[in-house]
């Protein structure tokens, strides 16, 4: 008799707040409040590998993106000349330098484009060792949280991998002998300041945080885009 009343205690509560939180039914508010929460009703096996899927099949996105040919150049995440350059470009321009600045800027570009692809297995390597408590931080955390983990737990080794990438890189598409001989002709103008940068720490800053910038905007897309969650895992976890 008492677990009766009980019940229907908990129904005429249930009945108030399915006006308060929007529930379409009380079958469904009964769900809920037999499970605990609506993230309860999956297994945490299901929002593991949810949260790995998404971050696996986001990382895939990211680095096709920016890794194929003006992946970085025609985006948001251009990488500018190192500000030492840029600021000289002016005073090139007027000697008819500035096509040289010009063509430099590109193949920085160009040079992360190449060197993109190593995040790849870094990331996913990651996202295989996350803990159930970094899984449930991040599933009910921020839309970056799981880059922000990601960002944590990889950064300086992603660096370390890339800096000798972006290093033959540079030479691969010409950077260096394109710097080298603007410097050269520029440091030649009377009375200018000479001018020097480090390439491969410049591209580094610039591509790795493309990486994690272009990732967080994925993360959050699939959080709240129907039309990103591509597998039926992703519309299990995420559309719950």
């Amino acid at each position: 008799m008492q677990n009766q009343i009980k019940y229907r205690c908990l129904l005429t509560v249930g009945f108030a707040l399915t006006m308060l939180s929007g529930c379409k039914t009380l079958q469904e508010l009964e769900t809920i409040l037999d499970t605990g929460d609506g993230a309860s009703q999956l297994s945490q096996a299901t929002i593991a590998d949810g949260l790995r899927e998404a971050l696996t099949v986001g990382t895939e996105r990211v680095v096709t993106e920016l890794g194929r040919d003006g992946g970085y150049l025609n985006s948001s995440f251009r990488i500018p000349l190192p500000d030492k350059l840029a600021s000289a470009r002016d005073t090139a321009a007027r000697f008819g330098l500035d096509g040289s600045f010009n063509e430099l800027e590109v193949r920085l570009n160009e040079a992360a484009e190449l060197a993109a692809p190593k995040a790849k297995a870094l990331f996913v390597s990651a996202v295989q060792k996350m803990s159930f408590s970094d899984v449930m931080g991040i599933y009910r955390g921020p839309d970056d949280a799981a880059t922000n983990y990601l960002q944590r737990t990889t950064q300086d080794q992603l660096r370390a991998q890339m800096a000798p990438l972006i290093d033959n890189s540079l030479n691969q598409v010409g950077a260096v002998r394109s710097f080298n001989d603007l410097v050269s002709s520029y440091n030649a103008i009377p009375l200018v300041k000479p001018i020097d940068a480090n390439l491969t720490n410049h591209v580094l800053d610039y591509a790795s945080n493309a990486l994690f910038g272009r990732l967080a905007e994925e993360e959050a897309a699939i959080r709240s885009e129907p039309v990103k969650r591509t597998t039926e895992l992703l519309r299990l976890v995420f559309g719950s």
